[in-house]
């Protein structure tokens, strides 16, 4: 098999060969941005799953979709140490600074420029170290009262009503949203809802971990109101059978059966790992039909790269105590687990871990899938833990 020929390319985001599985979401998105472009309401949408199900292949598949539909896309990453103002300040300089240059003079986009610079007057912005800065005079008394719940608004519907003017609807793309401080996210609730009564042309897709639901649900009641939660989650039998097949034949190779059925196996059929055994199994192959002897030595490849790269890089973000909290909860098995229960697997009362707990839930190591409950928000990362971190304490 020639390993130049790999049609799998496994990396954060990277598109994959065959995006199987998604049809119905991506329609869900379609006809958003349809129908906020002909003015007319659709709810927004935030999609929520654990990581390496292909939230952010998502989004720019989305993105891609809205731009070839005349949308200008403004596309951020959270961040857990940028605020929300500086990630958006200099993408919407960008997006009214494009509108401005699009033929005749507009009164909406000059004043979309002048709130962005009465919001910048208030807020330290840089991208990289360099300071944004606008050269007009600011719209005063509009998105300059230093509070970003009354001031974002006022940006957004200056956008809104900047791209309605200019007849070019404008989508806010967001990823990793449960990084968002509680204002913020507030305020981006309220920016939407206001733009959504107003029936202006922007539309809103994000997506994040599935404790963003909750998030959103308690910065403000309308929220359910405003948004879809589509969930992101690991592909079925067939889409598997299809994001595995589909791109070998196109090479002329195909996976036996029973080899398809291990790598559903053993990932659960995720995404991401899904791409990782694909491309491992082309390369131990000699083809063109790539069997079960040849998964189960991807699988030993595939697990040493887990486990040096996509594994391990979260894990260092982690201090000794939210470690022995992880060990800990691996060590009950996959799936949701009861804090009671391990904070006696660590020997602790639960008061006491709760810090550590809001910790990794702040880091997005795990989530709460229900009161009281805790469960990885990276798939297989329980695996993970109990093939590197030795189990210091028996159970009690």
């Amino acid at each position: 098999m020639d390993k130049n020929r790999n049609p799998f390319s496994p990396g954060a985001g990277t598109p994959p060969p065959e995006l199987a599985g998604r049809s119905a979401l991506l329609d869900q998105a379609e006809l958003l941005l349809h129908r906020t472009k002909q003015g007319r309401y659709e709810k927004s949408l935030l999609m929520v799953g654990l990581r390496g199900v292909g939230k952010t292949v998502l989004l720019n598949r989305i993105r891609a979709t809205a731009e070839n539909t005349g949308y200008v896309a403004i596309y951020i990453e959270v961040h857990e140490n940028k605020t929300l103002p500086a990630l958006l300040a200099p993408k919407l300089r960008q997006a009214l600074l494009t509108m401005d240059m699009m033929g005749r003079v507009s009164t909406q986009v000059k004043r979309g420029l002048r709130v962005l610079r009465s919001f910048l007057g208030n807020v330290k912005v840089k991208a990289g170290d360099i300071e944004i800065s606008l050269d007009v005079d600011p719209e005063v008394g509009t998105g300059d009262s230093g509070d970003l719940e009354h001031d974002l608004p006022d940006l957004i519907e200056a956008l809104g009503e900047a791209g309605a003017d200019r007849g070019t609807p404008v989508v806010l793309i967001m990823d990793e949203l449960q990084y968002l401080r509680e204002t913020e996210l507030s305020a981006l609730i309220m920016a939407m809802h206001r733009v959504s009564q107003h029936q202006l042309p922007v539309a809103f897709i994000g997506a994040g971990l599935p404790q963003l639901v909750g998030l959103a649900g308690k910065s403000k009641s309308y929220a359910e109101r405003l948004f879809d939660y589509p969930p992101i989650d690991a592909l079925d039998a067939d889409a598997a059978t299809d994001a595995l097949q589909g791109p070998v034949q196109r090479e002329n190779a195909a996976f036996t059966a029973d080899a398809i059925d291990e790598i559903r196996r053993v990932t659960k059929g995720y995404a991401y790992f899904l791409q990782e055994w694909g491309y491992q199994a082309w390369n131990v192959s000699n083809g063109p039909m790539i069997d079960l002897d040849d998964v189960r030595e991807a699988t030993l490849r595939a697990i040493r790269r887990l486990d040096t790269g996509f594994f391990r890089v979260r894990f260092d973000r982690t201090t000794p105590a939210e470690k022995n909290y992880m060990r800990a909860l691996a060590e009950l098995g996959s799936g949701p687990q009861r804090s009671g229960d391990i904070a006696d697997m660590l020997g602790v009362k639960v008061q006491s871990i709760g810090p550590v707990r809001n910790g990794l839930i702040k880091k997005g190591m795990i989530y709460s899938p229900a009161h009281g409950d805790t469960e990885f928000t990276v798939p297989l990362f329980d695996e993970y833990m109990k093939r590197t971190v030795p189990w210091p304490k028996p159970k009690s």
